[in-house]
């Protein structure tokens, strides 16, 4: 059960696959799409954590290739820019999960459905909460403004600086 971690931030990938390996997961990491391509050729991992903007290309690309290798792969999408539209865009495409930087190991390990000891862990099942759907409608209409922070502020009717304030936090718990 190894994980391949595609990341262009190197910091972030030696942070991750240190606490990974801590939990008893060999990990390998890449920093663009072609080295990710490259890795998962020469082994096809068991689980992939692949971000969404890579300096070669969209990590979406890459998600899609990983999906074809291979049904048992399980796919979580890494942004710092996340959006409903690029969120269902990634699980159209076969990934699993899709979460928000910054993230710590325990969410990563909950996203690919395994416990700290790298058991399987039952899914949550209930409604969202009304913080997380403020939060998602937000992203989607940011998205819709192309990032366009003073627009979004203008279709939501509230000012910019709340608007910003609401995007700067981590978003809420599902």
């Amino acid at each position: 059960m190894d994980f391949l971690i595609v990341d262009d931030d190197p910091a972030f990938c030696r942070t991750l696959g240190r606490s990974l390996e801590r939990r008893g997961f060999p990990v390998r990491s890449a920093h663009t799409m072609a080295q990710g391509h490259a890795q998962a050729m020469r082994q096809v991992p068991a689980f992939a954590l692949v971000d969404l903007r890579l300096p070669d290309d969209s990590g979406l690309d890459l998600v899609q290739e990983l999906a074809e290798l291979g049904s048992g792969i399980g796919i979580v999408v890494l942004t710092g820019y996340a959006s409903i539209p690029t969120a269902v865009e990634a699980i159209k495409l076969g990934a699993t999960q899709y979460l928000a930087k910054p993230v710590d190991t325990g969410q990563v390990l909950a996203a690919f459905g395994l416990g700290e000891g790298g058991s399987p862990e039952p899914a949550q099942e209930g409604p969202m909460s009304t913080r997380r759907l403020e939060w998602e409608h937000l992203q989607r209409v940011l998205a819709e403004c192309e990032g366009n922070i003073s627009e979004a502020a203008r279709r939501l009717g509230m000012h910019r600086r709340t608007l910003q304030r609401k995007l700067q936090k981590r978003p809420p718990p599902k």
